[in-house]
């Protein structure tokens, strides 16, 4: 048998990593597989009593070493997911990632292991509906309460912050808004705010980075403590299946693994591994060609009559352009804007309404390279109207104060040629009424109305 020779893996650039992983797992030896292997059972044969009672040892309190992981039971951990999580602790630049069954599951997880009864959470004004709903109805039920604010704003997150803040929450990019919160700008502020706490007390970021994902955008990097991704969306990238996963210093690790034992949202081997031989590897290679399609597709929405503004990093128009450029950088130090836009349609807020509505629905009837659905980042162009969808949870008012408007379109670009992307998006608008003939149509009428009056 020929001796395979080992290679120094951190000399090859991360698009080359993405695909080959690491040859020398802790989790599982292959290197004579191409493609690795599914783990396909629920509990682990033990040699021993002792072996057993050192496998459990880990979730009981005591701290893991760095010696081979001992297998007893799925929900525990297992060789797949196993494997997924080095390669998505590597890509996001973190020590160790933990994955759960879903993005909401990983989400709770890094709330679950940071706030405790009585402390609170700072978050972002505009977040994804369940999460929303997550930290407005159900973490006050444990003693967490949470104070939702404009973390745009330096002043008011220093204004915010209290003697029981722990947490502070935010996406970025903001779904659906596209809003950037400045990572390195809050880590300067906590660093001068944890000085004066005690360990125990010290404030901690928690950044979602499902819209962006580590190849646009490696907030670990830029001081976030934890990273949360729905691995149901571009890292996965096909939507066959669902995940999550928080990256994080390995001094989380021990609490994360047992925050996942106890209460059950572990990712199963079955939906890991496809995220582990197709998702991941092939995230950059999708998302270079998804970003410069969303760029045409930004531009060609600017321009067109019909379309009051277009929201995406990409643009010049775009308001944080600047902190896009820096903060949203690829692997090879390119800008990388992401595969997400927003947009919203002329008229005031209840014609914009019923001019989304009457577009989408067009889009879902007539169009081929464009499907209505929620989620994002598939190889699918993907439609849909968040304020009424997607951030259902969130209360109207809030939503049309934070810059979610109703009839509001988020459009997440897929792999499609991008010329039958904007066809099916021209056809969709030339279908709408043209506000300019409408108004003068109007104007006609009423004309028409005070002629009749004056003659009778």
């Amino acid at each position: 048998m020929t001796e395979i020779k080992p290679s120094n893996e951190d000399e090859y650039r991360m698009r080359t990593r993405l695909i080959h992983g690491s040859f020398h797992s802790k989790h599982w030896e292959y290197n004579h597989h191409i493609v690795p292997p599914m783990s396909a059972s629920a509990a682990y044969r033990l040699d021993s009593v002792h072996r057993g009672a050192e496998g459990f040892a880990h979730f009981a309190g005591q701290e893991a070493d760095d010696e081979l992981p001992i297998f007893i039971y799925d929900r525990l951990h297992e060789p797949t997911g196993g494997l997924l999580e080095e390669n998505l602790a590597h890509a996001e630049g973190g020590e160790v990632a933990v994955c759960f069954a879903t993005g909401m599951a990983a989400i709770s997880a890094a709330f679950g292991i940071t706030a405790r009864a009585g402390d609170e959470i700072l978050a972002h004004h505009t977040l994804y509906g369940c999460t929303y709903s997550l930290l407005a109805n159900w973490l006050p039920r444990s003693g967490v309460e949470t104070k939702f604010v404009d973390l745009r704003d330096p002043q008011v997150l220093e204004r915010s912050i209290g003697d029981k803040t722990r947490v502070v929450y935010f996406e970025t990019p903001v779904n659906p808004t596209l809003d950037l919160i400045d990572i390195e700008n809050i880590r300067q502020r906590l660093n001068e705010i944890n000085h004066a706490r005690d360990e125990a007390d010290r404030i901690v970021m928690i950044v979602d980075n499902t819209f962006a994902t580590p190849y646009c955008q490696r907030p670990l990097l830029h001081g976030a403590d934890l990273v949360v991704h729905s691995l149901t969306k571009a890292i996965g990238g096909f939507g066959t299946d669902m995940g999550g996963v928080v990256i994080a210093p390995a001094s989380y690790h021990h609490d994360l693994l047992l925050y996942r034992k106890d209460f059950g949202g572990v990712l199963s081997p079955r939906n890991a591994w496809p995220i582990l031989v197709y998702g991941l590897p092939t995230l950059a290679c999708r998302m270079s060609n998804q970003q410069k399609t969303a760029l045409k597709v930004a531009r060609f929405l600017e321009r067109h009559p019909k379309v009051d503004r277009v929201i995406y990093p990409g643009l010049e128009s775009f308001p944080q352009y600047e902190l896009a450029k820096r903060q949203m950088v690829s692997y090879d130090s390119k800008f990388a804007p992401g595969s997400v836009l927003y947009f919203v349609l002329k008229g005031d807020a209840a014609e914009a309404e019923q001019a989304a509505e009457k577009f989408i629905d067009d889009i879902a009837k007539n169009a081929y390279s464009i499907t209505l659905a929620v989620s994002l980042g598939q190889i699918r162009t993907l439609i849909e109207e968040p304020y009424s969808m997607t951030h259902a949870t969130m209360p109207g008012e809030l939503k049309t104060a934070k810059g979610l408007a109703p009839g509001g379109i988020r459009l997440s670009i897929g792999l499609e040629d991008w010329h039958d992307i904007i066809t099916d998006l021209a056809d969709a608008l030339d279908h709408l009424p043209d506000r300019r003939n409408a108004e003068c149509d109007k104007n006609e009428l009423k004309t028409q109305r005070n002629k009749a009056k004056m003659s009778r």
